[in-house]
Protein backbone atom coordinates (compact mmCIF):
# COMPACT_ATOMS: atom_id res chain seq x y z
CA UNK A 1 0.00 0.00 0.00
CA UNK A 2 1.27 3.46 -0.82
CA UNK A 3 1.93 5.93 1.94
CA UNK A 4 -1.06 8.26 1.69
CA UNK A 5 0.56 10.88 3.89
CA UNK A 6 3.89 11.19 2.06
CA UNK A 7 4.93 14.81 2.48
CA UNK A 8 6.07 16.29 -0.82
CA UNK A 9 5.40 19.94 -0.14
CA UNK A 10 5.07 21.43 3.33
CA UNK A 11 3.87 24.91 4.17
CA UNK A 12 3.77 26.19 7.73
CA UNK A 13 0.31 26.65 9.18
CA UNK A 14 -0.66 30.30 9.33
CA UNK A 15 -0.48 32.23 12.56
CA UNK A 16 -4.00 32.75 13.88
CA UNK A 17 -5.24 36.30 13.47
CA UNK A 18 -8.27 37.04 15.58
CA UNK A 19 -9.05 40.24 13.68
CA UNK A 20 -8.87 39.28 10.00
CA UNK A 21 -9.78 36.05 8.21
CA UNK A 22 -6.77 34.30 6.67
CA UNK A 23 -6.84 32.26 3.49
CA UNK A 24 -9.26 31.78 0.65
CA UNK A 25 -12.99 32.23 1.19
CA UNK A 26 -14.56 28.83 0.44
CA UNK A 27 -18.14 29.06 1.67
CA UNK A 28 -20.51 31.57 3.22
CA UNK A 29 -23.92 30.78 4.72
CA UNK A 30 -26.45 32.09 7.19
CA UNK A 31 -27.00 30.28 10.50
CA UNK A 32 -30.71 29.42 10.73
CA UNK A 33 -33.05 28.32 13.54
CA UNK A 34 -33.09 24.73 12.20
CA UNK A 35 -29.34 24.55 12.94
CA UNK A 36 -29.68 25.08 16.70
CA UNK A 37 -29.06 22.75 19.63
CA UNK A 38 -31.34 22.33 22.67
CA UNK A 39 -30.05 25.63 24.11
CA UNK A 40 -30.93 27.66 21.03
CA UNK A 41 -27.29 28.14 19.95
CA UNK A 42 -25.98 26.88 16.63
CA UNK A 43 -25.05 23.21 16.95
CA UNK A 44 -21.28 22.59 16.87
CA UNK A 45 -21.76 19.68 14.47
CA UNK A 46 -23.44 22.01 11.97
CA UNK A 47 -20.48 24.38 12.14
CA UNK A 48 -18.04 21.48 11.76
CA UNK A 49 -19.92 20.33 8.65
CA UNK A 50 -19.76 23.83 7.15
CA UNK A 51 -16.00 23.84 7.69
CA UNK A 52 -15.68 20.38 6.13
CA UNK A 53 -17.67 21.49 3.09
CA UNK A 54 -15.43 24.55 2.66
CA UNK A 55 -12.26 22.51 3.12
CA UNK A 56 -13.52 19.93 0.63
CA UNK A 57 -14.16 22.64 -1.95
CA UNK A 58 -10.63 23.98 -1.43
CA UNK A 59 -8.97 20.53 -1.51
CA UNK A 60 -10.90 19.37 -4.59
CA UNK A 61 -9.84 22.49 -6.44
CA UNK A 62 -6.17 21.75 -5.72
CA UNK A 63 -6.47 18.01 -6.38
CA UNK A 64 -8.55 18.50 -9.52
CA UNK A 65 -10.67 15.54 -8.38
CA UNK A 66 -13.03 14.36 -5.70
CA UNK A 67 -11.64 14.35 -2.19
CA UNK A 68 -12.71 12.70 1.04
CA UNK A 69 -12.06 13.79 4.60
CA UNK A 70 -9.67 11.43 6.41
CA UNK A 71 -8.78 13.43 9.53
CA UNK A 72 -9.81 16.42 11.58
CA UNK A 73 -7.23 17.66 14.08
CA UNK A 74 -6.97 20.40 16.66
CA UNK A 75 -10.49 21.81 16.46
CA UNK A 76 -10.88 24.94 18.55
CA UNK A 77 -14.41 26.11 19.27
CA UNK A 78 -13.61 29.64 20.42
CA UNK A 79 -16.98 31.41 20.49
CA UNK A 80 -20.61 30.45 19.94
CA UNK A 81 -22.49 30.98 16.70
CA UNK A 82 -26.00 32.41 16.90
CA UNK A 83 -29.05 32.32 14.65
CA UNK A 84 -28.67 35.09 12.07
CA UNK A 85 -24.85 35.07 12.06
CA UNK A 86 -23.28 35.11 8.60
CA UNK A 87 -20.73 32.26 8.69
CA UNK A 88 -17.69 32.34 6.39
CA UNK A 89 -15.15 29.53 6.05
CA UNK A 90 -11.60 30.38 4.94
CA UNK A 91 -8.92 27.85 3.94
CA UNK A 92 -5.14 27.99 3.92
CA UNK A 93 -2.95 25.21 2.55
CA UNK A 94 -0.78 23.51 5.17
CA UNK A 95 0.64 20.57 3.18
CA UNK A 96 0.26 18.62 -0.03
CA UNK A 97 1.41 15.02 -0.13
CA UNK A 98 1.29 12.44 -2.88
CA UNK A 99 -2.46 11.86 -2.46
CA UNK A 100 -3.39 14.05 0.51
CA UNK A 101 -3.97 17.71 1.26
CA UNK A 102 -3.95 19.22 4.75
CA UNK A 103 -5.82 22.48 5.16
CA UNK A 104 -6.12 24.97 8.01
CA UNK A 105 -9.74 26.14 8.20
CA UNK A 106 -11.17 29.12 10.01
CA UNK A 107 -14.85 29.89 10.57
CA UNK A 108 -15.69 33.55 11.05
CA UNK A 109 -19.04 35.20 11.73
CA UNK A 110 -20.48 38.60 11.08
CA UNK A 111 -23.12 39.16 13.73
CA UNK A 112 -26.14 41.38 13.24
CA UNK A 113 -25.37 44.95 14.30
CA UNK A 114 -21.61 44.22 14.19
CA UNK A 115 -19.13 45.66 11.71
CA UNK A 116 -16.26 43.26 12.28
CA UNK A 117 -15.79 39.54 11.63
CA UNK A 118 -15.29 37.34 14.70
CA UNK A 119 -13.20 34.12 14.66
CA UNK A 120 -15.41 31.37 16.12
CA UNK A 121 -13.70 28.10 15.15
CA UNK A 122 -10.51 26.84 13.53
CA UNK A 123 -8.95 23.47 12.86
CA UNK A 124 -6.82 21.33 10.61
CA UNK A 125 -8.51 18.99 8.13
CA UNK A 126 -6.87 16.39 5.88
CA UNK A 127 -8.40 15.23 2.60
CA UNK A 128 -7.37 12.45 0.20
CA UNK A 129 -7.86 12.74 -3.56
CA UNK A 130 -9.84 9.79 -4.93
CA UNK A 131 -10.65 8.39 -8.36
CA UNK A 132 -14.05 7.31 -9.73
CA UNK A 133 -13.75 3.98 -7.88
CA UNK A 134 -13.08 5.72 -4.55
CA UNK A 135 -9.40 4.76 -4.46
CA UNK A 136 -6.62 7.21 -3.57
CA UNK A 137 -5.11 8.93 -6.60
CA UNK A 138 -2.04 11.09 -7.02
CA UNK A 139 -2.52 14.83 -6.95
CA UNK A 140 -1.36 16.31 -10.28
CA UNK A 141 1.89 18.23 -10.11
CA UNK A 142 0.01 21.30 -11.45
CA UNK A 143 -2.10 21.26 -8.27
CA UNK A 144 0.93 21.63 -6.06
CA UNK A 145 2.41 25.01 -5.16
CA UNK A 146 5.95 25.75 -6.29
CA UNK A 147 8.61 24.79 -3.76
CA UNK A 148 11.35 27.16 -2.75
Amino acid sequence: MTDIMTDLTAVHAPAISETTPLGELCTRTLAMPADTNQNGDIFGGWLLSQMDIGGGVFASKLAKSRTVTVAIDAMNFRKPVFVGDLVSVHATLVRIGKTSITVHLEAWVMRRKEKQFILVTDGKFTYVAIDDQGLPREIPQAGRPATA
